[in-house]
């Protein structure tokens, strides 16, 4: 007789890991490598914009809980570039007590364009986790990177009123850092909470190769906004741009505008959105 799995809870979290490797091959970027184990994988790459390759990462679970640990690995080789977004929120869901874990390693090889643009955590009260990302920049490698996260569910009226967060996000070129931060995030810590001006919604946006010019674009796109918590700023050629809000809706669209008016010169590509983003 047939059993239903729910009968029987699955007591370790899911082991998932993903490893993709890019590179240049004549006039376009190949996805030269693909390996996985547990629920992460990969759509067939698209190119849209003939040389770019695109890659939608996929959860097939559709959520992260306590136990659960994912660890994606990306590596571009010389001269390769590429785009990974994903094509919905990732929903970190409330623990019974033991910490979900998701480590992202990107290096990016010199002549090299990573845009990593996933869409948004989603952390339900009671969730317990641990973010980790590395990047690792070679030479002139260019780069265009999000993080964007939610506490609760604020659209739904739920607070983030019990769980724990602790995110890090280490950008290095060359083995040197250029950004090393951390954010920790837990209802009994007012101080933590007080960093975020009681919003629920924070983000943050890296361009590389940007000068003055971008930063001072930049700006003109945030004043245009005239709302939440934004500001923006030049750490050597990377531009630094915070978000604290109450919307996902309202930070993506920001972010998308500011990568979409910088893109053509700081890495060198003319603005092409995704078309997962429209579904």
């Amino acid at each position: 007789m047939a059993v239903a799995a729910e009968q029987f809870p699955r007591t370790q979290g899911w082991q998932a890991g993903l490893q993709l490797g890019f590179r240049a091959q004549g006039r376009r970027t190949v996805l030269a490598e693909r390996r996985r184990h547990g629920p992460l994988a990969v759509q067939r790459p698209f190119y849209p914009e003939g040389e770019v390759c695109h890659v939608y990462l996929l959860h097939p679970p559709g959520g992260v809980v306590g136990g659960d640990e994912l660890a994606i690995r990306v590596q571009l080789g010389q001269g390769s570039q590429a785009l990974l977004t994903t094509p919905g929120a990732t929903k970190f869901y409330r623990s019974a007590g033991r910490r979900a874990r998701q480590t992202q390693h990107l290096q990016v090889a010199a002549g090299a364009t990573l845009e990593w643009l996933p869409q948004e955590n989603i952390f339900f009260a009671g969730a317990r986790v641990t973010l980790d990302t590395r990047v690792e920049l070679h030479r002139d490698a260019h780069l265009a990177l999000w993080e964007i996260h939610c506490l609760g569910r604020p659209v739904i009226g739920e607070s983030f009123d019990s769980g724990h967060i602790d995110s890090r996000l280490a950008l290095l070129r060359d083995g040197i850092p250029v950004l090393l931060d951390r954010q920790r995030i837990a209802p009994d810590n007012r101080a933590r909470l007080s960093l975020m001006a009681g919003c629920a919604v924070g983000g943050t946006l890296l361009i590389s190769h940007a000068g003055q010019d971008d930063l001072a674009a930049c700006r003109e796109l945030l004043f245009a906004g005239g709302s939440d918590y934004t500001g923006a700023t030049l750490i050597d050629d990377i531009l630094l741009v915070r978000h604290l809000g109450d919307s996902t809706e309202t930070v993506r669209r920001l972010f998308t505008e500011i990568w979409q008016t910088l893109r053509p010169g700081t890495l060198g590509r003319s603005p092409n959105v995704p078309r997962i983003w429209a579904t």
